[in-house]
């Protein structure tokens, strides 16, 4: 059955207010991956070169490029601004939102669909992982709708073949094989267990793949001559090697990050057991019925039983492929609108109260801790940003939840309001979930006001996670050449608000720029210590931004005349204002 009216408004509104809010600026766009982002797009944009990223002049080719083009056409629409990058991602939130709610409609009914939608919407992890411009979202959207279009091609018209191979073709320009591997793994998966090999002439392979190849091949081929050598099959990566985008795309970055073989490996993981257990906190609360939703007994004679079927098949093949490669925290996104329709069905038609009875003693108890330690800050000052009160943890970085281990109870004073927020949605939270009759919208509401709290304190942590202070005190400088101390990421966000094309690197050839570096003809943008001793001592203007904690290692050797500071981080001059 189809969606109702009421129930797809219900769902656009929270969704909307979830993901719309979240485009808004600010919070800045964060250092490291999220302004990077958004300015290989602006370079994009202002070069015409839509084929090959490219940051600080120096070739990006890990990545594909259809987020970039996106964000590109964002751009070319709105103007270059920090929300109009967010828009491509909260658009693709709102719609992976709808479409799974659709999908619930029709598999199941449409109770099931504005349940699943609803669980979606408000899902920490995909809140969590969309707030920040990676492409997860819509690789998630592409997935999801290849996978309804594969279903439906069999039990409906087979023109829903179509569909999927360009879904395939679209989630490949998005995030390269795996793209393709998820979709088409889990329909064999799918065809093998229920016996429907000799209807594979419904999704039209051969004719399909070919439309998938017209759409993604063209990028590849001119990438590939773009950027030579054409074809190299090294099988190992080290430091100091260029092999030109195919062997960098195709093996390093599929091949070798799936054997945790890359280099440079720029990224981190978390441990197997942590991977999986971590989805109940992406999908708390609703995860309270994640055992219910698991162990139902299968019944293949109708389209709910199948449909529960492709599902379990869907949550299984993504987690258990990661599960024998590198397990970060979001790469198991693309699983997402499966579990939330599991989550639906179990929630739909509860077998006990005990799991919504566990869910309101756990934000009653999350409530009283936020409400303590709201109590317990009160007594701190909170001069200047949250920076001055934080603890420096960089090795975590890399994990969603890192700056999570910076927090102290003198920090926790420059977020009182996100905190009373917080307490007063999960003490609200509490109420719901001990009322069947206002059950479900009530735990939306809560987390409704959660991810208020969540975007309040992101912008208290703004100064820290983002250098837009400083980006902003660099414009209304004199004009000076721009050395950055260590990698491109430490500083991504002044690029971005600050409209730099291109700066010194001090010490930052490493991890994304590394390889593009070694390629022919690449610009020489980076600088040793000594090298950079030599330049701040010359007539010339220079500006350095440089961490807090590493000034000390530069301050005997040079003199260094402070411009801004702001979030732990600073911008120096050589020449006096």
């Amino acid at each position: 059955m189809a969606l109702s009216q009421r129930s797809h408004w219900i769902i656009l509104i929270t969704a909307a207010l979830l993901f719309g809010l979240s485009a808004t600026s600010p919070p800045s766009l964060m250092d490291d991956v999220d302004a990077v982002q958004a300015q290989i797009a602006r370079n994009m944009l202002d070069s015409g070169d839509w084929v090959t990223a490219r940051l600080n002049g120096v070739a990006y080719l890990e990545k594909a490029p259809l987020k970039y083009w996106m964000i590109a056409v964002s751009y070319m629409i709105f103007g270059v601004h920090d929300w109009a990058a967010r828009i491509p991602m909260v658009l693709a939130a709102i719609g992976l939102s709808l479409l799974v709610a659709r999908m619930g409609a029709w598999g199941y009914n449409d109770c099931v669909g504005r349940y699943a939608g609803l669980i979606l919407a408000t899902a920490p992890g995909l809140w969590l992982f969309t707030r920040i411009l990676i492409p997860d979202v819509v690789l998630t959207l592409t997935i999801a709708l290849a996978l309804w279009s594969f279903i439906r091609a069999l039990e409906e018209t087979a023109q829903w073949a179509w569909v999927f191979w360009v879904c395939l073709a679209l989630g490949f320009l998005l995030k390269g094989l795996i793209a393709m591997v998820f979709p088409a793994g889990i329909a064999a998966v799918y065809l093998a267990m229920t016996g429907q090999w000799r209807v594979w002439r419904r999704l039209r392979p051969f004719s399909g793949m070919l439309v998938t190849l017209a759409i993604a091949a063209p990028w590849v081929v001119l990438a590939t001559l773009r950027n030579p050598p054409y074809f190299d099959f090294t099988m190992h990566s080290a430091k100091g090697e260029y092999h030109g985008f195919f062997w960098f795309f195709f093996f390093n970055e599929h091949l070798f990050r799936f054997l945790n073989m890359r280099y440079p490996r720029d990224y981190n993981t978390v441990s197997r057991p942590l991977f999986w257990a971590f989805h109940l906190l992406w999908f708390f609360p609703w995860s309270a019925y994640a055992y219910q939703a698991f162990r139902q007994k299968l019944r293949l004679t109708d389209r709910p039983g199948r449909m529960r079927l492709l599902c379990l098949i869907w949550v299984l093949f993504i987690l258990g492929f990661f599960t024998f490669s590198t397990t970060q925290e979001y790469y198991s996104m693309p699983a997402y609108p499966a579990i939330a329709l599991l989550l639906a069905l179990a929630w739909r038609s509860p077998k006990s109260e005990a799991p919504v009875r566990a869910v309101a003693f756990i934000t009653g108890l999350i409530a009283i801790v936020l409400g303590a330690l709201f109590v317990l800050s009160a007594s701190y000052p909170t001069p200047g940003d949250i920076s001055q009160a934080l603890t420096l943890n960089p090795d975590a970085y890399t994990l969603s939840l890192g700056h999570m281990q910076d927090l102290t109870l003198p920090a926790l004073a420059y977020l009182r309001l996100p905190l009373l927020v917080a307490a007063l949605a999960f003490a609200g939270g509490t109420a719901a979930a001990l009322m069947p009759r206002y059950r479900v919208i009530g735990l939306v509401a809560m987390m409704l006001m959660f991810t208020f709290a969540a975007r309040l304190a992101l912008i208290a942590f703004d100064p820290y996670l983002a250098s837009r202070p400083l980006a902003e005190a660099l414009k209304a400088a004199p004009k000076g050449e721009v050395v950055v101390d260590n990698q491109y990421y430490t500083f991504s966000s002044v690029f971005f608000y600050a409209n730099l094309k291109q700066a010194w690197l001090l010490n930052g050839r490493v991890t994304n720029l590394e390889y593009g570096s070694y390629a022919p003809g690449a610009p020489d943008v980076f600088l040793t210590d000594e090298e950079f001793v030599e330049k701040w001592k010359s007539p010339q203007r220079y500006y350095l931004l440089i961490e807090g904690p590493s000034v000390s290692r530069l301050k005997d050797k040079v003199e260094l005349v402070e411009v801004k500071a702001a979030g732990g981080k600073f911008l120096y001059t050589n020449r006096k204002l």
